[in-house]
């Protein structure tokens, strides 16, 4: 077998998911036990991007590619759809969305306009039967991402703040009210501070999810600051105080400036 060939991948595939000589546990799941491996496999793509280790990215974009195969092996399995019809449906739908590529002279010839690959996604939920505004959002997106893409959706029929003003309004409203919310409130008030933070990213032209990835690689770097100066004076943080460990993170600020 050829290690350079998707063949090869689906093969293995297949031969783990053969019962009786397949491997027990490949053989014990399902889409719904696989379904969070295939969150945290997207997630490590992001991660190595941001990393620009190009050796991690071919990695982890090969344990991606092991999850959309998963997937179609079970579906092949209870005879829903193939490997196959997976990539051809992609490929339909990327030649469907870019007549500017591949469509006739006349359609390679305009101008992208703005906006062209929602308005295009909008007319292909068209031919689905009807559903709210809000329903194709999927459920398993990260909180803030979903939280954005509501607020996005919601904004294209006119259901926003006319300003990023209001925003800030809105923030401040929500952080006096879980403040002041009983604890059996406060994770509900939190839940709405959150969303507004979303909201004022989203107005921002932030990505919260990258902007919170930033903010938890900053506190690493400066918490791994404390820890080496620590040792540096043969201590451990348990073994420190927090005004020490306050001094060493406001130099760890300052270096990182």
């Amino acid at each position: 077998m050829d290690p350079r060939k998707i063949e090869t991948l689906r093969a293995i595939m297949k031969a783990l998911r053969t019962p009786v000589t397949g491997c027990p546990w490949d053989l014990e799941q399902n889409f719904e036990t696989i379904a969070p491996y295939t969150i945290e496999e997207a997630y490590e793509v992001a991660d190595a991007v941001q990393n620009g280790s190009r050796a991690e990215l071919c990695e982890e974009l090969g344990d991606l590619l092991l999850q959309s195969v998963y997937h179609a092996q079970m579906a092949d399995e209870e005879g829903s759809f193939t490997f196959d019809d997976v990539v051809e449906a992609v490929n339909r739908k990327m030649i469907r969305r870019h007549p500017h590529v591949f469509g006739d002279d006349e359609a390679r010839s305009a101008t992208l306009a703005k906006g062209f690959w929602e308005d295009m996604k909008a007319k292909e939920r068209k031919d689905k039967p009807k559903q709210g505004v809000l329903a194709s959002v999927p459920a398993a997106f990260p909180g803030l991402t979903r939280a954005v893409r509501l607020q996005s959706r919601a904004a294209k029929v006119g259901f926003d703040w006319p300003s990023v003003d209001n925003v800030y309004d809105k923030i401040a409203e929500e952080v006096a009210e879980f403040r002041e919310a009983p604890d059996e409130k406060k994770a509900e008030e939190y839940g709405d501070l959150l969303f507004a933070m979303a909201n004022v990213a989203r107005h921002l032209g932030i990505d919260p999810e990258a902007a919170l990835r930033g903010a938890n690689a900053k506190f690493e770097r400066r918490f791994a600051h404390i820890e080496d100066r620590l040792a540096a004076r043969g201590k451990e943080p348990k073994d420190s105080d927090l005004a020490e460990m306050d001094a060493l993170w406001d130099e760890a600020k300052t270096l990182g400036k």
